[in-house]
This record gives structure tokens, sequence and C-alpha cells, in this order.
């Protein structure tokens, strides 16, 4: 793991006065860049080559005389694989450019754990040891830190012989890097029935099935709860509750939209749905419901302050489903930005807006923090 005083010694280098945000270019990065335009700062997209124009033509910047009038993306540089960004001269033109780079799930997914920890010495924004934590099956993953803030989480299933009720089985796709090979089942017969389609489809690994991970199924709508840490203020929460989102799913989405008798007439390929993420939307809560949501930031935040030092810093993703009771189960978490908060861009989410009474994306409040930082010469507090 990179010292943190090692980063702060690249920060003695930087001139903070020409600060540049930087992002890979997937995931949530026009939530990023367009936050950090809106701060003031220029913004800098580390493309892959076939997937690029989304960001060096379609959402590229315009500026007059450094006002922007037009898109987001000031620099992009296009390699041809994402983790290029990890070799000794792309860090150092980031470096170069004064940036502080704010990372996501594809960051960690296509360029590895390992290599974040290890050997990226560009000051990243949040929590750079808490991004192991999203690895589903390694010692010390977020089930065991939910574990450890007391915090409420589906029941395991320790084998598939023991399923009695409706389970989901979570398991990476086999193709589909980012996504999942999910599938639910309600018996051990369906369970090998389901698995055994799934495999001859080549839509899961037999190694993956081996090792996944069956939890029984909370029946209720899923809430994405889109929060954010400031170490950095003194006279108010420090927890912010942004937004809320929620997941539009192939094929899932499809199914539902079909009858019953419907769905059960599909042929072996179409008959179980898939849960890759196409797109999200915006949801608000009940307000009988928000100290819950609040009660359960705070736990989290604690765990990673006593088990991750320094703790979470900035954005978190709390991804909780809802049971008939009203109780709520956290089922996921992502240490960094979420994955729908491009549901705020440039508009922003009735919950951050209301709190900060101006348009207030994830985005924007990650840069604000920064700009913040920087005013307080407190940068080395919120980087790692």
């Amino acid at each position: 793991m990179i010292e943190r005083k090692e980063i702060t010694g690249v920060l003695s280098e930087y001139d903070f006065d020409k600060t540049t945000i930087g992002v890979l270019a997937s995931h949530s990065a026009l939530d990023v860049c367009d936050g950090a335009v809106e701060e003031g700062f220029r913004t800098y997209a580390i493309c892959e080559k076939g997937r690029e124009k989304t960001y060096t033509e379609y959402f590229k910047s315009q500026r007059q005389n450094g006002k922007i009038i037009r898109g987001i993306v000031d620099i992009a540089d296009v390699y041809t694989r994402f983790d290029e960004i990890l070799k000794s001269e792309k860090q150092k033109k980031l470096r170069d450019k004064n940036t502080i780079f704010i990372p996501n799930r594809s960051f960690t997914s296509y360029c590895g754990i390992d290599e974040i920890e290890d050997n990226f010495r560009v000051p990243m924004f949040g929590s750079r040891n808490l991004l192991r934590s999203e690895e589903r099956g390694i010692e010390r993953d977020y089930y065991w830190l939910l574990e450890k803030a007391g915090l409420p989480y589906p029941e395991k299933i320790k084998k598939p012989e023991d399923i009695d009720s409706l389970v989901m089985v979570k398991l990476p796709h086999a193709v589909k890097k980012l996504e999942r090979g999910f599938f639910t089942a309600a018996s051990f017969s369906e369970f090998k029935q389901k698995s055994e389609a799934l495999l001859r489809q080549g839509v899961i690994t037999q190694e993956a099935l081996l090792g996944a991970r069956i939890e029984r199924y909370i029946i209720g709508p899923v809430f994405n709860l889109d929060m954010f840490y400031s170490p950095i203020e003194e006279k108010m929460s420090r927890i912010e509750l942004l937004g809320i989102d929620w997941r539009f799913e192939t094929s899932l989405d499809g199914h539902v939209r079909l009858p019953a008798p419907q769905q059960l007439t599909l042929n072996e390929r179409q008959l179980v749905p898939e849960y890759t993420v196409c797109g999200h939307n915006c949801a608000t809560l009940r307000e009988s419901l928000l100290e819950d949501v609040f009660e359960l930031a705070e736990k989290y935040v604690k765990a990673t302050q006593r088990y991750y030092k320094p703790g979470i810093i900035g954005p978190f993703c709390l991804q909780t489903c809802v049971d008939k009771d009203l109780n709520f189960y956290v089922y996921d978490v992502a240490p960094r930005v979420g994955g729908g908060t491009n549901v705020h861009v440039s508009v922003g989410h009735p919950y951050g807006n209301t709190l900060w009474r101006k348009p207030m994306s994830t985005g924007r409040r990650v840069a604000m923090e920064i700009r913040r930082a920087i005013e307080q010469e407190r940068v080395e507090e919120i980087v790692t």
C-alpha cells in the first residue's frame, strides 16, 4: 500500500490554482466532470480506444477566455487499454496537470486493486484502502464490515442443499467484466436447473459457481443511497444524503413486463433473466424512513474509521432493499462514487439540492470538497 505521506509529498509539488480533476472515462465519469466544471476546475478523462467518443467528441468542452460555454471534458487521453494509466509516464502526465483523481468501479475493475494500492502514485480523492472491501469473498470484504458495523444484510445460506425459500445466488458474469451472473432459486432442484442452464450458455463458470454467495432474497424495492462523508466539516453534520437511485437491469426488466403465462413459454436462453445494469433513475423515500438511512450511514462510517483507517472519505453508496415491514437490508456497498449518480448530472438531486440550496450532484459535491480543502489548506486530509 502506498503510504499517505508519499501522496502528501506529491501534493507538495502541486500548484492548486491549476488543479485538474481526473477520472477514468466510464461508469460515473460524466457526473464527476460535470461537477468539477461547476466548481471551476478543469477536467481530465482517461479513455479506452473504441469507447472514447462520448468524452473526446460529444461532451468535449468549449471555453471562451477560460469560461466554459459547452461540454465538460477539457482533456481526454485515449489509450489502447484503460490500465495503461498505470504506466509511470502516464501517471507523471497526471501529476504534471496537478490532477486529483476520482476512483470509480471501472477504475478498480480494469486497473486492478493491487496496482491501485501499490503503484498508482497520483493523489486520489477518497479512501484508497477501502476500495478492496468491495471485492466480495476476501477476508475483510464489505459483508465483514457490515457485520462489524452491526448493519442488517441478507442472511447467508451456507450451501445450495440448504435452500428452503427464495434466494439470490451472487457470482460474476463469465463474459461481461463489470456485470453479474446472478440468479434466483427457491429450492436446491431449481438451483441445479438454473445453474446448469447458465453454465451451458456460458453466462457463468463452474469455478465462479463454487464460490458463489447464496443469500436469502429480500422481497421489496431497491434503493441505492448516495451518501457523502466530509472529514473537514467542522460545524454541520459530516454525513450527507445526496440522492437515491434505482437500476434498470437487462434482461430482468424485460421479464417483469411480461404476463406470467408468457414468461412460462420462454425457451432456455430466455427463461433465466440476467441482471446487467444499463441505466438508473431517481427515487425518494418517505420521510419517516430517512432517520433509518442516516443510522445506516453513521454505523458504516464508524466501522470504516475503526477497521480501514482513515475511514471513508467523500462519496459512498449503500445499496439496500426494504422489506414489507419497512426494514432496510444492505446487500452491497460502493466505497466510492456510486454507479447511478449520473442521474444527478447538472440538475443535482432533491436531497443534495435541499441541503446545499443549489443544484448538488455527487460529482459537484466531490469537487466542492476539493475546493474547500484547497481553500482551507487541508487537501492532505481528503486524499490517499
